[in-house]
Parts: C-alpha cells; structure tokens; sequence
C-alpha cells in the first residue's frame, strides 16, 4: 500500500479492477475456467494480505448468489458500503462489477465490457434487468442480447461505468475483431469511462489509435486465480477508497488521478505476436502459411493489430506505465521462497517495489534477488507470447 497521507488529504492506493469469482460459496461454478479457490471471500484476503491492494474489483458481482453472499458477509463481519460507493471490507474497498458479452447487428465478433455500479442495490437492480437479457445470468461473462448502445443506457441509468475490457486481445475484444476500424461501429463514445488496456498492450501501443486518446486507461490483472490477483493494476490518487473518488480520477477531477499503471511487458502477454495457430512458431502477418511446419491459419497478435489501427503520430501526455514482472514469472521463485518473501516483506507489492536488493537476497539469495531488481527495470530478456501462450522470461 503507498503511503496515503499526502497534502489536501488526498493519499495514493493501488486498484486491481478485473477478478472473477469461479466458485460461490455453495460451490456452484461462476467463471468456468476460474479457479474454485477464487470464492469472494478468499479474493478479498488475498488482495488485502497477499498482494497489498487497496480498491478490488469483483467483476461477477450481477450474479444474485454472490450478492447474497456478500450481504452476509457484511453483517457477519460488520462490513458497510461507503456513503460514496463501494463496499469497505476490512483493509480493501470492494467495487462491484460485471462482465459482460456484446455481440450485436453492429459487430464483427464479440465484445467484452465491464460495467461497475456504485451499491449493493444498484447492482441488484441491474442484475435483475441482466437476467432478463442473457441465458443464465449466475455465470460469467454471458452474452446480453441488445445491443451496445443499450447496455451502455442501462449502466448509466443505474450511475455507473462502461469500460471496454481487455481492449486489443484477438478474441472476445473491442478492436480484436469487434470492429472493423472505429469504437463508434458498436458503441456511443461519450458513454465509455475507460478502456482496459489487457495483458499485451501498453499504454504507447494503444495510443497509436487517435480515438482512444480522450479515456484513462486502466491495466488490471483479469486474474482466474488467486495468485494472478494483481499481475496488473493501477496507483491512483484519491481522498479516500470509494466509488465517486475513483471516478473522479478517471475524469482527472479536483487533484484526483491516475498516478501510474502498473502492467506486464506486453511481450509477457498471451497474444502479443503473431502466431501460427498449430505450432506457435512467429509468423509475419501477410504471410499465407507457417513457414516452420505449413499450417494456413495464425493468431494476429495485439502488436500487429494496433499497427493495422493506427492513426495518431502524436501522443497525449500519460500517467507513466511501469513495466511489472509478477513473481510468478520470475525464473526459480518457487512456491518457497514466494513464501519466504511474504514472511518477510508482507505483501507482494513492498516486494516488488520497496525491499531493497540487499534485504531480498537474505531472504531467497542473491540470485533471485538480482531477478527481481532487474525486473523492476524492465531489464530482463523477455521471449514474447502468443496465440493463448504467455512469454517467458530468459535469465540472459
């Protein structure tokens, strides 16, 4: 957590606003492909003791069960919703969002958005709408069956966000193959708050499209397990954790911002090259077939894309995007000294960004503790991923 005692009472907070649930407590599925530890209460911990966020973003908060969860949560543990938005939850301040499918009579392939909403009645209000426009609306990321324009109306109707969601990404994205060219094709640009920006772009590879330079970007972990909670996230300044201050700082409002993005290398990223879709070997993007073992078809990548994309030479002045290797990516930290490292610093985030070069190489060894560091400087070899497969960081 930064320090949060600054002059005219505004203080600086880490936000990670992209985490599923996979698991009620019940145990019935929410995300699919998310974990079964990933239960509410088990990420609000994790974000809190593990990783050292501040604002949590739980981002299937529509479905009714887990909002029944979480209304016995805040009276078991005495929890309350902030006058302002937002659930204080012990040392973490819980948003409430959903993310949603859009694939309407405008599109060219589906869309994910997240819509955030500032109460627990706002968002059950809007569950209750939802479930009358997707096919099962206690799981995930379902598509909504109006279109775009709609569900931007019905988020605003209820005084929340609408943010394009892992913006670049081939599949299941806004300029992946939602669109052919323009954010306008689907959706009304004065209704958006944000664009998130997902694991394979920066904040310089996004701003290569011109209609993107008027939002915020957010980067956020899209974490489908407990130790992905915080791969990416954002450092924002704000008077306290809630709803209202951090759309104020989405609109850069009375000393309110985003300070600085912290995200993965886009080389990191699952889909950040071209690939051939069989043996993942890079392929150039005008090429007709793999050159390494003669398959037809490839995964443009989100570097490609945005190339196809461009139409700004200039960019607009920007929070400072901070390049992050997780731990998990670094070579030989294993789930021991992941642990020896918690012991001694608290959170991930004092480890990543605090603990000296010399206090981690008495806890886990020079040689990682010199990984680390290096990482903080974007200094490691990094081997690009693509076609659903993250990069890999090299030790040289």
């Amino acid at each position: 957590m930064p320090d949060q005692t600054h002059a005219g009472g505004l203080g600086r907070y880490y936000a990670d606003l992209h985490i599923h649930i996979g698991r009620t407590a019940s145990g019935r599925p929410v995300k699919i492909t998310g974990a079964r530890t990933l239960t509410f209460e088990n990420i609000l911990h994790e974000a809190a003791e593990v990783k050292g966020i501040d604002l949590v973003g739980v981002i299937d908060s529509h479905v009714p069960e887990v909002l029944d969860e979480l209304e016995r949560a805040m009276e078991k543990h005495g929890w309350r919703e902030h006058e302002e938005g937002g659930v204080s939850a012990g040392k973490v301040t819980l948003l409430l969002g959903s993310e949603i499918e859009v694939y309407d009579d405008h599109c060219h392939g589906p869309i994910h958005v997240l819509v955030f909403l500032p109460t627990v009645q706002t968002m059950r209000t809007f569950s209750g709408w939802l479930g009358k426009r997707v096919k099962n609306v206690s799981l995930s990321s379902q598509r909504i069956y109006v279109s775009g324009r709609e569900l931007q109306a019905a988020a605003k109707e209820q005084g929340g966000w609408f943010i394009p969601a892992h913006a670049f990404t081939p599949f299941k994205s806004l300029y992946g193959k939602g669109v052919k060219h323009s954010l306008t094709e689907v959706f009304d640009p004065d209704w958006i708050d944000a664009i998130e920006l997902g694991l394979s772009a920066d904040t310089a590879m996004a701003d290569q499209i011109a209609e993107l330079h008027r939002y915020p970007y957010l980067t956020n972990s899209d974490a489908h397990s407990l130790r992905k909670i915080a791969r990416e996230y954002e450092e924002v300044r704000l008077a306290a954790p809630t709803f209202a201050e951090f759309e104020k700082a989405l609109r850069g409002e009375d000393g309110r911002a985003i300070v600085a993005n912290y995200g993965l290398n886009p080389k990191l990223g699952k889909y950040h090259q071209t690939v051939c879709e069989r043996c993942f070997a890079p392929v150039e993007p005008e090429a007709g077939r793999c050159a390494a073992c003669g398959h037809h078809r490839v995964v443009k990548g989100v570097f490609d894309r945005l190339a196809e994309l461009k139409t700004a030479e200039r960019r607009p002045k920007r929070p400072p995007y901070i390049y992050q290797v997780p731990l998990e990516f670094i070579p030989g930290l294993g789930p021991r000294a992941y642990e020896k490292l918690l012991a001694r610093f608290g959170t991930e985030m004092r480890v990543l960004h605090e603990a000296a070069e010399e206090e981690i190489a008495e806890t886990v060894g020079e040689k990682l503790a010199r990984l680390i560091v290096l990482a903080r400087s974007g200094a490691l070899y990094i081997e690009a991923g693509g076609g659903g497969r993250y990069g890999k960081v090299r030790e040289g």
